[in-house]
């Protein structure tokens, strides 16, 4: 035998029928304190504040870079351009 049960309820009924805490307000409220949160660190992720983050970490990073973008296009590797 096989009895199937089909229940038309929205998630709130279903939560209440179970007998499970309402979570919207509080996560109503963490969204708003994780929005105010951004907004107050935003101008840390601009690219010029993380620019200046690494810069700052490492004062010959500037030549570093240089030297890795370099050797990656083969300008700094001193390699002969005749090939025999």
């Amino acid at each position: 035998m096989k009895i199937t049960i089909e229940v038309d309820c929205t998630p709130l009924e279903a939560r209440e029928f179970m007998g499970l805490p309402d979570v919207q307000p509080m996560q109503a409220a963490m969204m708003d304190k994780f929005q105010q949160r951004m907004m107050e660190n935003i101008d840390k992720f601009s690219p010029d504040a993380i620019i200046q983050s690494w810069f700052t970490f490492d004062p010959k990073i500037a030549e570093r870079f240089q030297s890795i973008f370099a050797s990656m296009t083969g300008l700094g590797s001193g390699r002969n351009s005749d090939k025999k």
